[in-house]
């Protein structure tokens, strides 16, 4: 890979060299931390892609997004807290792969989950992934309404969390864009709505970032939300 790897946006590696740039580009990034650290971090990374090796978004593997994600806060976030990075790259695993983590045969199987990560990388990155966790939502109500009430009343309660979720937020709303067909429309819809949520809750003075970093986080929220504006605009005309 090239050297000037690390100055590419990376949805600019994302399409160009795909996730074997946007691997590369987490190689070089983590090296900079104490070698305890950066083997938790390929750690995370490696239990990560293990457990969704088989799951894609459209037409690109789960596994980038979760590199975009963590690169995001590592590099543009300016974050070198290893829990939080560590909750960055497992932050789907257990709403997507609970058994996976944990095994067949628990009566709670996100909590099960959440032990084994608590186990393998600490209670507070545990916790920190509990914190953006989904839980399971009444299909008879409304859904994505019952989603923004969660993400809300989750990241009152856990100022970090915020970070994990802007990042998340912003690469769903850059890559929404490049979705296409009925489901485009319907995950706008879902999503927009939350934009001033999460824009008041990032620059709480709580959220432990710098405040131009806030401001940075909060232009690309507005970005994120004209995408979703555009969108729905087209699919009703």
């Amino acid at each position: 890979m090239p050297s000037y790897l690390q100055t590419l946006p990376l949805h600019t590696i994302t399409e160009v060299y795909g996730e074997a740039g946007l691997r590369d580009r987490f190689a070089r990034e983590i090296l900079r931390f104490a070698e305890p650290d950066w083997r938790r971090l390929s750690a995370a990374l490696a239990l990560a892609s293990d457990l969704h090796r088989q799951d894609r978004r459209s037409r690109e593997p789960v596994v980038n997004h979760l590199l975009r994600v963590t690169l995001r806060v590592m590099c543009h976030y300016e974050v070198d807290d290893v829990d939080l990075l560590v909750a960055c790259l497992l932050h789907d695993s257990v709403e997507d792969h609970p058994a996976d983590l944990a095994g067949e045969g628990h009566d709670d199987p996100a909590e099960a989950a959440l032990d084994v990560l608590a186990e393998r990388f600490g209670p507070r990155a545990a916790g920190l992934v509990r914190a953006v966790t989904n839980p399971v939502y009444d299909r008879e109500g409304d859904v994505h309404a019952q989603y923004r009430a969660h993400v809300a009343a989750s990241l009152d309660r856990h100022p970090a969390a915020r970070i994990i979720k802007a990042s998340d937020f912003t690469d769903n709303g850059v890559g929404l864009i490049h979705t296409t067909g009925p489901k485009v429309r319907k995950l706008a819809r879902k999503y927009r709505p939350l934009v001033p949520e999460l824009k008041e809750l990032v620059n709480r003075p709580d959220t432990p970032l710098r405040d131009r970093i806030k401001r940075h986080i909060t232009g690309q929220l507005d970005r994120a939300d004209e995408r979703f504006t555009a969108i729905l605009q087209v699919h009703a005309a």
